[in-house]
């Protein structure tokens, strides 16, 4: 059976030395997704409104809906308001045995953050396109991943994943709300690879895709990506070529994938074909890379980021809501029953909005470290926690 489209540029000069990636890249279609219907909803028009309506005060939402506005001066007045407001921003608090490690001022709103496999970088992704890297000894910034088609089209970065190439390598994979996927090599700088993502459609024109989430399996062969159009893509890391599209079927009486965005995909770290997503529709689907529907599912969490985790050592997930309520939550992998729930925040001050609460939008566990953003992370703040 052929397999699906997928439009590859591969910049990789296999005889030398790579060279960096500047205009060439994805310069075909530059403006496919920068336009007011970028925002691809396989709803009906009455559930895109509700739906749309729901999320007008997520911060995940609104950085989202400014891509497709391609506002570059909005993006601009984003970053400045940042610079302004930090310094009247409250100082982060912890409580009991986590304490912060370090508070890193990214100068432009957080998106996603994500440790390398040692722990000794992290790698910021900012709405404005830009990938910051930073050591986690000195907390200072090492190096800054952005080429000339980031710099023209500043749409956010939306999921990092490290992973190490066939000649060991360090290799940085980021997705990008303009549905275009990019591999780094972070010391060299250097864009390696990139591909624009075709989303489904029930046309015969194939339909345009915002990335929203990435996820790598245990091997690191197979990459997963969730997308504004609530499929999840499967890709082969060697070939970049897409294997598989795992989607809800259409019978809508049967909930075995999503309805509407996903915003977080995660491989289990132990097991090659199992992964979960989540996203708006209040489930966390569980998948098998051999199927195109999924096997089972649970409800609870509303994911509006890439804020799906699995402890490898517990076999648990734990999810981050953006909502008041049940916030931070942990599930059993294997039956799916909730084991706890975090505390609520006691003085209510992550979120200026009319309903104050945790509101999270991003986790990210490395070892004893959590690493996350909530509504702070739109002041510009990343919070990197040591639990002792």
């Amino acid at each position: 059976m052929a397999s699906p489209p997928t439009v590859t540029i591969d910049n990789t000069d296999h005889s030398s030395e790579p060279k960096p990636v500047l205009t060439d890249i994805l310069s075909t279609d530059t403006d496919t997704d920068t336009g007011a219907e970028s925002m691809l909803d396989t709803d009906t028009e009455e559930e895109s409104h509700s739906d749309t309506d729901e999320h007008t005060d997520s911060t995940a939402f609104t950085c989202l809906a400014d891509a497709d506005k391609h506002s570059k001066v909005l993006h601009a007045d984003t970053c400045r308001d940042t610079e302004s407001n930090r310094r009247t921003d409250t100082q982060p608090r912890t409580e009991g045995d986590l304490r912060i490690h370090s508070v890193l001022e990214c100068g432009c709103e957080v998106m996603v953050c994500q440790f390398n496999i040692e722990g000794t970088i992290l790698a910021v992704g900012l709405c404005d396109g830009t990938i910051k890297v930073y050591s986690m000894d000195s907390g200072s910034l090492v190096k800054t991943l952005r080429d000339s088609e980031i710099i023209l089209s500043p749409l956010p970065v939306t999921a990092l994943r490290f992973f190490v190439s066939a000649r060991a390598h360090s290799l940085l994979l980021a997705t990008y709300a303009s549905g275009v996927v990019r591999c780094w090599y972070v010391w060299g700088q250097e864009c390696m690879w990139g591909l624009k993502e075709v989303g489904e459609s029930s046309g015969r024109e194939e339909g345009r895709r915002q990335t929203l989430s990435l996820s790598l399996s245990s091997s690191g062969k197979i990459a997963a990506t969730g997308g504004s159009d609530s499929a999840i893509h499967l890709y082969d890391l060697h070939t970049h070529q897409r294997l598989l599209t795992c989607s809800a079927s259409a019978n809508k009486s049967v909930m075995d994938g999503h309805r509407f965005r996903v915003f977080a995909v995660n491989f289990h770290p132990e097991r090659e074909t199992e992964f979960i997503s989540g996203g708006w529709d209040n489930s966390v689907q569980f998948w098998d890379t051999r199927k195109e529907h999924s096997v089972r599912m649970l409800l609870g969490p509303h994911v509006c980021g890439d804020s799906l985790q699995i402890d490898p050592v517990t076999n648990h997930i734990l999810s981050g809501s953006w909502r008041k309520d049940k916030a931070l939550e942990i599930f059993d992998y294997d039956s799916g029953q909730k084991i706890s729930e975090g505390p609520d925040d006691p003085r209510g001050q992550s979120r200026s909005p009319p309903d104050n609460g945790t509101f999270i939008r991003h986790l990210r566990l490395s070892v004893k470290e959590l690493c996350g953003s909530s509504g702070n992370a739109s002041m510009g703040w990343l919070m990197h926690h040591s639990i002792d």
